[in-house]
């Protein structure tokens, strides 16, 4: 999956981005608790194991 298309999801839940380090963006979300990360340029894929943590972290 790429880091464009889990932007999209993530967007969709809420989470917006809140500051960007380098190639990492940092989303907040308005009633959820935390921040996820997701790293990379928008056309790079994800591993599976980074995108399962993104996942957990924004609990969808």
């Amino acid at each position: 999956m790429k880091v464009k298309e889990v932007l999209k999801i993530l967007e969709e839940d809420g989470w917006y981005i809140d500051r960007t380090r380098g190639s990492h963006r940092i989303l907040k979300h308005q009633s959820k608790s935390g921040i996820v990360v997701v790293p990379g340029k928008p056309s790079d894929d994800i591993p599976v194991g980074t995108l399962s943590s993104i996942w957990n972290q924004a609990k969808l």
